[in-house]
């Protein structure tokens, strides 16, 4: 446990205490006041009767959130990689003339 941080996160209306390193600090406090911002939101716009419901929709959309960040990285990647290819084609055509 050396250089480690006990801190205490509240999510839901309830605390959960963990043991972290220090780096991990502020992005735990930031996804916990990001989750409880979104359970609002739930809570606001649909009829909940439960909070199980609500933390599970919370679930599925951080989820989806990073599920469409890896395809479009993906995607980025490919067009990079063929952007690449045509650069090389084209600088091996100059430097054959």
């Amino acid at each position: 446990m050396d250089g480690k941080l006990k801190i205490k996160i509240s999510i839901a209306d309830r605390v959960y205490p963990l043991t972290v390193d220090p780096a991990q600090e502020e992005g735990l406090r930031s996804a916990s006041k990001k989750i409880d911002a979104m359970i609002k939101q739930f809570e606001e716009s649909y009829a909940v009767r439960d909070k199980q419901d609500v933390l599970a929709m919370c679930a599925l959309q951080f989820a989806s959130q990073v599920e469409q960040k890896q395809i479009d990285n993906a995607i980025d990647g490919k067009q990079t990689i063929e952007r690449i290819k045509k650069l090389n084609l084209l600088l091996d055509q100059y430097l054959e003339n």
